[in-house]
């Protein structure tokens, strides 16, 4: 059996389940497919960065994912502090900037709802993809439990271990050695006051992450060197917990609401972005290192990038526009990735992430500007 779609895409997350819905909303018809049920879990840093922010307030869904307000970040280590909070946008200096923290157990299944809301829009759980189909040696389609899926458009946005992407023969090996992460979820004790800032705890070539988030809930997410051995996953977090007087006095009395997860390396790779007929979205296309926290943002901002090609491409059934997309986007997110390979190189060798913090601490513009960066509210250039 054989069904048609304007778009085709894989995977039901941040990048996906946006792009969804703003082609629904053009007028496409839509299919989006995901392997697994809603409400699902991820690990992931669970802060949403002030572009993102935007990005989810123009698709009308700041209500629907719920949150609490973050409004900077504060780095902690070697004795040190410096914090700052996010900039504005150059071209509205005048208005405060916030990120948003929510469980992407919450987060996640709020877009797929509105997806699945969306006139145009169909939704398809448990739904693991087999395959691309291609004709022509271009992709038309693809292969979901034993059904074609065609469509003009067709993307993969089904994360970093990406079917699609492998399937399409565009996966490629990690360069260097990549780090690996836990996350756990906390109820803080009462007399606790909740965070309004992301809490960055700088050690030996490691960082621990305390992201605000409702009911007075806090996730940790460690990122660091791989090791740990066969230690159970809560136990190697905790014994990186006691190496942050702060943030274990932070914790005490605090009660456990979620396992821990992770431990994969937290890197992936594309040979390239698109192909005839495919275009990679989100972590599927690649990415570095959640050092910087911009994933979800970065999903969201990709997502509506590409909704503005969907008239032309489907169209004119020409692929010169994946090319000229995938510039774009390269462009878009050129300077956040070029601030976190220089920030991973920095968490990997211990002077230079005490030099880093000492220069935030000691020239608050330049700290500022950088987490301006990260934010996606403003560029490398001064």
């Amino acid at each position: 059996m054989s069904v048609a779609s304007d778009v085709v895409i894989a995977g039901g997350g941040p990048a996906g389940a946006a792009l969804a819905i703003l082609a629904g909303r053009a007028g496409f018809s839509v299919s989006l497919f995901d392997s697994a049920r809603f409400p699902r879990d991820k690990a992931c840093g669970e802060g949403l960065m002030p572009a993102g922010e935007a990005a989810l307030e123009r698709l009308g869904l700041g209500d629907a994912t719920g949150g609490v307000p973050i409004e900077g970040i504060r780095y902690v280590g070697f004795g040190m502090v410096a914090e700052t909070a996010f900039p504005a946008p150059r071209a509205t200096p005048d208005v405060r900037a916030y990120g948003r923290g929510q469980r992407r157990l919450v987060f996640d299944q709020a877009l797929w709802r509105a997806a699945g809301a969306t006139p145009n829009v169909r939704t398809f759980e448990q739904a693991p993809v087999d395959g691309v189909v291609w004709r022509a040696g271009r992709a038309v389609g693809l292969q979901v439990g034993g059904q074609t899926v065609t469509g003009g458009v067709i993307v993969g946005a089904d994360g970093a271990r990406s079917a699609v992407r492998r399937a399409a023969g565009l996966d490629q090996p990690s360069v260097g050695r990549p780090r690996w992460g836990l996350r756990m979820h906390f109820r803080l004790a009462p007399d606790q006051p909740p965070p309004t800032f992301v809490e960055v705890f700088v050690g030996e070539r490691h960082e621990l992450y305390l992201t605000p988030l409702p009911a007075n809930q806090v996730m940790v997410a460690m990122l660091s060197e791989p090791g740990g051995g066969d230690a159970p996953a809560a136990e190697v977090l905790r014994a990186f917990i006691a190496r942050h007087p702060a943030l274990a006095a932070r914790l005490r009395g605090a009660e456990p609401v979620s396992a821990a997860r992770g431990r994969s390396p937290l890197a992936a790779s594309a040979r390239a972005g698109v192909a005839p007929g495919l275009v990679l979205l989100g972590d599927a296309a690649g990415f570095t290192d959640p050092l910087t926290g911009g994933g979800m943002a970065q999903a969201l901002l990709s997502a509506e990038l590409l909704a503005r090609y969907l008239p032309r491409a489907l169209a004119q059934r020409d692929d010169e526009w994946l090319w000229r997309f995938d510039r774009r986007r390269r462009a878009l997110l050129r300077d956040y990735v070029w601030l976190t390979r220089v920030l991973v190189q920095a968490a990997r060798r211990p002077f230079l992430a005490r030099a880093t913090l000492r220069g935030m601490r000691a020239f608050p513009a330049f700290m500022r500007h950088l987490v301006g960066v990260a934010a996606g509210t403003r560029r490398i250039v001064f």
